[in-house]
């Protein structure tokens, strides 16, 4: 046995709460690391202990091993979970806590580094007669070897970063002429993303599924799987939708993957807690993709249908256990779901949103009742006040459902996510109901390509127009008194009606307010008139009755702000509008000559000089935030006047970057 008694989680966020809470259910001490940004989190207040670890970047603070190192040190932690992402595939980092005799809750560092490589693992599959895809995996990493090798391999085919994951240092490439390009910007992001520009190149397979195994493996010899999840529905090779198990697989296939997958953790003598990923054809064949020697973003529903707690094994066979069951004593019951929630935005190209939650409410219990809704589970890292920046990876939480069947779990989900509420920011919510009551969904047949085909002009991908219901709502939380106070301060008390101007997706309308009665409002915009009589208030929800139904609003205000902002939570995306009532209108000088940084980051490129034309749409700079590159284009045609940033600055969101004469 290993003996360890505090647990330091090198993580922030939903995760890092879900491994402090398993840790401390299971008697040991735990201790938090933080950074500024993370400085309130719930996370850190839910650790025994906590230890400040660095300014909001990840390279001074998550991913800087010297100071989660120097943390475990001055609070004598024996033993380090890493989590998911960050330095959790670090080989260096598990080598080092080696070293340092403190138990690295997840395989060695030669395992890590075998399977952190598409390259090396790739051809360490190969040996072990795991099913490959075809593609080029060698050393020579030269542009003349990689051009011959994608001759022979032939097109389509994926450019990508031997490193990392998630859908980083990653491109299709259809013809010839695409893959100069496509390697040099996968070059580019994988350097950024993981400190290693090695690429490999694979054939590109189409109508695939994304099959990922959940195997476990202890010291004493044994490898088993708990079954699979099916991750096709995916953007961008970033996973949306995640489920167990997979409506694809039969008894004999799942078999074959499991042993597979098996064959694959014996192949690196792996122990702990691993995901062998696979691409499985329509005729069935499966192909191995990677192995992630970590715990999956998505292991609730693997936990959901097997009654079983995975961070729980993992820290248990850390401290050199025998896993707490075998093969023949895995039962697969039920089904789950999960989708991730994201602060982007997807009308705009699900641009990463940064600014503070002013509202996070998951549907976990009825309101009315206040029972717990069955089969729901949400792993949160957030709560009201919590800052989201740009530093890190925009998701905030997991939404998971489960069910006796997929389509009993997948109606709770459904519910779950269109109940839910986050204000303060725009989330992908709308996006992930539309996903779930897709036709393509429900009958089980996306692929991995589904949604860049056939959801393209879905309407949760472009800004919807406000109903005139969600504008007179707007205008009476606007002026009516919420908490006790006055929400529009700028209101004449002595006056019956009440003038409002709202600005929202840059249309603005002026409202009157009218209050008739003690709780029954008049709202007038031109020639519409809605009555909307106020039943009560809890929390921030709004109970009401117009045109005879009985309906609720949910909404955060910020009046103390220099232009008062309502947020209004809506299934079709959340609203924001703006009071412009006493707001001196003035030009916007920034028109589509001016290229602005989209939102705070860093400087990955700039691909112009002083006096260079330019066609509208050619790509000027690309800046890096949230993990994710972004590029600016030209909004004109044009000539480069100024340049104000070059590569390695740090930039604020709508920072000019360079000036273009027409």
């Amino acid at each position: 046995m290993i003996m360890f008694n505090k647990v330091l989680v090198a993580n922030r966020g939903e995760i890092a709460q879900r491994v402090i809470s398993t840790a401390k259910s299971l008697g040991y001490r735990t201790v938090a690391v933080y950074s500024e940004p993370d400085r309130h989190a719930p996370y850190v207040r839910l650790a025994d202990e906590a230890v400040y670890i660095g300014q909001g970047a990840a390279s001074d603070s998550y991913l800087n091993p010297t100071k989660l190192l120097e943390a475990a040190r001055i609070t004598d932690s024996d033993a380090i979970h890493p989590g998911y992402g960050f330095l959790s595939e670090n080989s260096e980092f598990a080598r080092a806590c080696s070293k340092q005799g403190i138990t690295f809750i997840g395989p060695d560092s030669q395992a890590i580094e075998l399977m952190g490589s598409k390259r090396a693992s790739k051809v360490a599959m190969l040996a072990a007669k795991v099913p490959c895809i075809p593609g080029y995996e060698e050393k020579d990493q030269g542009n003349t070897t990689l051009f011959d090798a994608a001759s022979d391999i032939g097109f389509p085919l994926m450019v990508k970063a031997s490193a990392g994951g998630g859908g980083r240092g990653m491109r299709i490439v259809t013809e010839q002429s695409q893959l100069s390009n496509a390697i040099k910007s996968a070059r580019s992001e994988a350097l950024n993303a993981f400190g290693s520009d090695e690429l490999i190149l694979e054939k590109a397979l189409i109508n695939v599924r994304h099959i990922e195994i959940q195997i476990f493996a202890d010291t004493h010899g044994n490898v088993i799987y708990l079954g699979e999840r099916d991750c096709s529905m995916q953007r961008r090779h970033q996973k949306v939708i995640e489920e167990a198990p997979s409506l694809a697989l039969t008894p004999d296939l799942r078999a074959s993957m499991g042993e597979a997958a098996v064959s694959a953790a014996r192949a690196c003598d792996y122990v702990g807690a691993g995901t062998v990923e696979f691409l499985l054809t329509e005729d069935n064949e499966f192909y191995f993709l990677e192995m992630n020697t970590r715990l999956q973003v998505e292991h609730p529903v693997t936990e959901l249908v097997t009654h079983l707690d995975l961070v729980e094994w993992q820290l248990r066979i850390a401290a050199g256990e025998k896993l707490p069951l075998m093969q023949e004593e895995i039962v697969i019951d039920g089904h789950a779901i999960e989708v991730r929630l994201y602060a982007e935005d997807p009308a705009n190209d699900f641009m990463p949103q940064t600014g503070v939650v002013s509202l996070w409410q998951p549907a976990l219990i009825d309101n009315v009742s206040g029972e717990k809704y069955t089969g729901l589970r949400v792993d949160s890292g957030v709560e009201q006040g919590s800052e989201v920046s740009a530093y890190y990876d925009p998701m905030l939480a997991k939404l998971i459902a489960y069910g006796e069947n997929r389509e009993q779990a997948r109606r709770r989900l459904v519910r779950l996510v269109q109940d839910s509420h986050l204000l303060g920011l725009r989330d992908n919510r709308s996006f992930l109901s539309e996903l779930l009551t897709s036709e393509a969904f429900i009958e089980g047949r996306a692929t991995t390509d589904y949604i860049g085909k056939h959801f393209t002009n879905n309407p949760s991908l472009t800004t919807q127009a406000i109903t005139t219901d969600e504008w007179a709502m707007a205008a009476l939380l606007m002026v009516v008194d919420t908490q006790g106070k006055q929400i529009n301060r700028f209101h004449s008390a002595n006056t019956g009606q009440r003038i409002v101007e709202l600005k929202s997706n840059d249309q603005t309308q002026r409202w009157s307010v009218s209050r008739l009665t003690k709780n029954r409002y008049q709202m007038s915009y031109k020639d519409i008139s809605i009555e909307i009589e106020m039943v009560e208030f809890v929390g921030h929800q709004l109970r009401y009755i117009s045109r005879g139904v009985l309906s609720t609003a949910t909404f955060s205000v910020d009046s103390n702000a220099s232009m008062p902002t309502l947020w209004l939570s809506s299934v079709r995306g959340n609203l924001c509008f703006s009071d412009t009532t006493l707001v001196v209108s003035k030009a916007d000088h920034a028109g589509s000559n001016r290229i602005l940084a989209s939102m705070d980051g860093s400087v990955v490129d700039v691909l112009v000089e002083a006096g260079q034309q330019v066609k509208q749409g050619d790509v000027l700079a690309v800046i890096e935030a949230m993990k994710m590159e972004h590029p600016l284009k030209a909004g004109v045609d044009g000539t480069v006047s100024n340049i104000f940033a070059q590569a390695g600055d740090q930039v604020k969101g709508r920072q000019l970057l360079i000036e273009l004469e027409e």
